[in-house]
């Protein structure tokens, strides 16, 4: 639904919508035993929610296209992940509520360690603790280039925040990362001629940075990506009329909730913390919207098993989400991470929501297969606000 008419239909109501995001959820068979990871975990109460659900899967951005995490969440918040694009840096800045100002340009680092040849062996750096980012990131600061300054923050583990700020600055630049290992990391590179000058500013912090982090290891080198400008879009209380609240422990999905007009609240990494916090909350708001990232940390780890663990100790928190009972519940993911691939993919997410108007479906379990069944069937992820929207009694009808 374009955010318009989503304005001009949208009301204000004494109804509660929590949509939970449990990260990179998708996933695919495992080669030993056919079962993907949502099939292969012990999950009661999520097949019992499925029970008493609409039930299908969602296309994040577009058939056979593989999503990042900020259009995964933006369509899922019902704006349209082509048309409203915003890099990672400016996610994370947010995230940490780093003071973001007119003209910054705003890239994600991960530490990361290279060989003797400089190619890399681990694109995370072995997931070093956030103490010891912090000590790396205390390498980093002070760096000026030509009148620009180069202000570095940590924000969790071996993700970093990089912020450019002087006079005449683009976020037409490439990523250095190449998004994959056996590789040396990207020169720094301009997407457009107004990104050169940026960009040459950029090499420079980067061969700098090398420099300081040589004898690091295992973060020995870094890599940077989303080089973005905060851009400024409505908000969800202006188009959807919603008081919302994004509960999430990792600083990028704090900063999608802040991007789009969420207020944050805080979250520890269990989704029973994220859970706890929206109850203590609940008569502030009417629009949860809680993170969990186990499921996508695993996957992308290629631990197949972990991420069974994971959902499983996510289905032992579900009963608690229930008894919230709120309006209209919607369990999904922001994208598939399967463990086999070790990576985001471009296969549909299970996607459920339980509400009082809702049609129960056929689907007697919430996994890939099962929810091929649902009467929702597979349908883009956009359109799950609009759906969220009108089983809560917020939408007015159209037309005469």
């Amino acid at each position: 639904m374009e955010l318009e008419l989503a304005r001009q239909l949208s009301v204000e109501a004494d109804t509660k919508i929590v949509l939970l995001v449990m990260d990179g959820l998708g996933g695919l068979p495992h080669p030993e035993t056919g079962r993907t990871e949502l099939e292969a975990a012990y999950t009661p109460n999520l097949d019992r929610l499925a029970r008493e659900s609409m039930c299908g899967l969602t296309v994040p951005v577009a058939p056979g296209i593989t999503p990042g995490s900020g259009p995964g969440h933006l369509a899922l918040f019902g704006y349209d992940p082509l048309r409203y694009q915003v890099g990672r840096g400016v996610l994370e800045a947010l995230g940490i509520d780093f003071d973001l100002q007119p003209g910054d340009v705003a890239a994600r680092g991960n530490f990361c360690t290279v060989d003797e040849a400089g190619v890399i062996t681990d694109r995370r750096a072995g997931r070093i603790d956030s103490e010891r980012c912090a000590q790396l990131v205390s390498l980093l600061q002070g760096i000026e280039i030509d009148g620009v300054r180069v202000l570095v923050e940590p924000v969790r583990e071996h993700r970093f925040l990089v912020v450019f700020r002087g006079r005449g600055l683009s976020e037409r630049v490439a990523d250095t990362d190449p998004q994959r290992e056996g590789v040396p990391p990207l020169a720094p590179a301009a997407t457009a001629p107004e990104g050169e000058a940026t960009a040459a500013v950029v090499a420079r912090f980067v061969d700098e940075a090398a420099r300081r982090l040589r004898d690091q290891a295992p973060a020995n080198m870094l890599l940077l990506r989303g080089f973005s400008i905060r851009p400024r879009w409505p908000t969800v209380q202006e188009v959807f009329k919603l008081r919302a609240a994004a509960v999430a422990y990792y600083p990028m999905y704090r900063g999608l909730g802040k991007l789009v007009g969420m207020q944050p609240l805080p979250s520890g990494p269990r989704l029973e913390d994220a859970i706890a916090s929206a109850r203590e909350h609940w008569h502030r708001f009417d629009y949860f919207f809680l993170h969990y990232k186990a499921t996508d940390t695993a996957g992308e780890d290629g631990d197949f098993d972990r991420k069974v663990e994971a959902i499983e100790a996510a289905d032992r928190a579900i009963p608690a989400l229930v008894d919230l009972d709120p309006d209209v519940l919607i369990v999904t993911g922001d994208h598939s991470t399967p463990a086999v691939m070790a990576a985001h993919s471009w296969h549909p997410v299970p996607f459920m929501m339980r509400a009082r108007w809702a049609r129960a479906d056929d689907c007697d379990a919430f996994n890939e297969v099962a929810l091929q069944r649902g009467i929702l069937g597979t349908f883009p992820a956009v359109e799950a606000m609009p759906l969220a929207l009108a089983h809560a009694g917020r939408l007015l009808k159209f037309g005469a």
